[in-house]
């Protein structure tokens, strides 16, 4: 699966971008601060409706506008034609909107459709920074091997709110007092925390189990001294989790999340806080046998992060998904052994989005093509005369996708059920959905 084609409306510093895309290695060229962040940025909304950068949505909604709108044209493979359309609207101060194929679906639908790993400076703080860094890299993970836990992850992040105010408002903290049927619907919430936050310690420990040798592997190929790297589950809750070769069933991990829950009742209306579940867990990084973090040298911890990422493009390849590449800004960022390792990694992706300074950032020989970014125009490079070329035409999207593509939403997305909407007729706007 690659993209095609790329439009932006009012997303970020863009007023509008049309790109049109090829298989290979695409490079996005220009000074810091031009835009070129932005691009790979949008790639990775339309495959995980998260960025890298941010955690809302407001910074991606070009100043002075209400709307972002990104369309993207995706294709199942080079010997595969079959084309899938995603257009997705990010709305500010009310709910976000998509279409598959032009049939308007709930946003989480298209998660799925487009699976990528990215790789950017921020990184690094998945291994020098807080759990909570590191949590999001493996659900990252665990939903692109599995599309609908975002639905899972949302509905767990609602019932944490939902507890969390009630254990405010019976420990005294809140704004409002508890009421009579405060403990009654607080055990509903327990047993609503415990199945979904389950659900989601089931897909990391399974993750964490396929990831650790990978990433063992990965990092003794990039660091120039030999020290083993190790991941594991880390669950202050349940630290045998981390000690287990794969995850128990769902039933089980729900079981024991409740017996916790149970164990902790007394600090945790004390403290007004929910202490159990996957919120509160992390994943240990160790080199040999001491923790990355605080251990570590700089070099050290790039060689973790980069390990992350191939491991995860490792992992993705071993499940049959061959993702698009990101690599925002990292080639600088990396000495010339990790460079080399990088690039062959690089060599062997279907398709790769690079953003760079310099042209020097990046290996000789990798790009097949090159767009030139300046002040939120976007250009494409001559690749005869190594010139900047005009800008890609408007209308270009329109071609791409704008026909009737074979349907691949069937195969490429598992929708709920739930998230079926009737077709539009010609004189209707976008039906609104959920933004979750």
């Amino acid at each position: 699966m690659f993209l095609t084609a790329l439009r932006l409306t009012d997303f970020r510093s863009y007023q509008t971008a049309e790109l049109a895309l090829s298989p290979g290695v695409t490079l996005f060229l220009g000074l810091n601060g031009q835009g070129k962040t932005n691009l790979v940025e949008a790639v990775e909304y339309v495959a995980t409706l998260n960025s890298h950068r941010v955690a809302s949505d407001q910074p991606l909604v070009r100043r002075g506008c209400q709307q972002a709108v990104i369309q993207a044209r995706l294709r199942a493979g080079r010997d595969d034609e079959r084309a899938l359309a995603v257009d997705l609207e990010i709305n500010l101060g009310r709910p976000n909107k998509a279409r598959l194929n032009k049939a308007p679906v709930r946003p989480r639908a298209v998660v799925g459709a487009l699976r990528t790993v990215t790789f950017a400076p921020e990184d690094l703080t998945i291994a020098t920074g807080d759990p909570s860094n590191r949590r999001a890299f493996i659900d990252a993970l665990c939903t692109t091997r599995w599309p609908r836990l975002t639905g899972v992850r949302a509905d767990y992040d609602r019932a944490l709110r939902q507890r969390t105010a009630l254990l405010k408002a019976l420990s005294g903290r809140g704004p409002r007092p508890a009421g009579p049927e405060a403990e009654t619907t607080l055990a509903v919430w327990d047993e609503r925390l415990a199945v979904l936050g389950a659900e989601i310690v089931a897909a990391r420990l399974q993750t964490v189990a396929d990831l650790a040798p990978r990433f063992t592997a990965r990092y003794s190929a990039i660091a120039p001294i030999d020290h083993q790297a190790v991941v594991t589950y880390l669950s202050h809750a349940v630290p045998e989790w981390g000690r287990e070769s794969g995850p128990w069933a769902v039933d089980q991990l729900a079981e024991r999340y409740l017996a916790e829950i149970e164990r902790r009742r007394p600090d945790e209306l004390a403290r007004g806080q929910s202490l159990v579940g996957p919120h509160r867990d992390d994943l240990e990084l160790t080199l040999a046998d001491l923790p990355v973090k605080g251990y570590a040298s700089h070099g050290e911890s790039w060689s973790v992060a980069l390990g992350l990422r191939l491991a995860s493009l490792d992992l993705l390849r071993a499940d049959d998904i061959e993702p698009v590449l990101l690599l925002d800004d990292v080639f600088a960022e990396l000495d010339t052994t990790r460079r080399q390792r990088l690039a062959e990694t690089v060599a062997q992706t279907d398709q790769v989005l690079i953003t760079a300074a310099v042209p020097e950032d990046v290996p000789w020989g990798l790009v097949s093509q090159t767009f030139t970014v300046s002040l939120g125009s976007v250009r494409p490079v001559d690749g005869d005369q190594g010139q900047t070329g005009n800008p890609v035409a408007t209308g270009e999207m329109a071609s791409v996708g704008d026909g009737e593509p074979e349907v691949l939403a069937e195969t490429l997305v598992e929708p709920d059920p739930a998230d079926s909407v009737a077709p539009l007729t010609q004189d209707q706007e976008i039906t609104e959905v959920r933004g979750d």
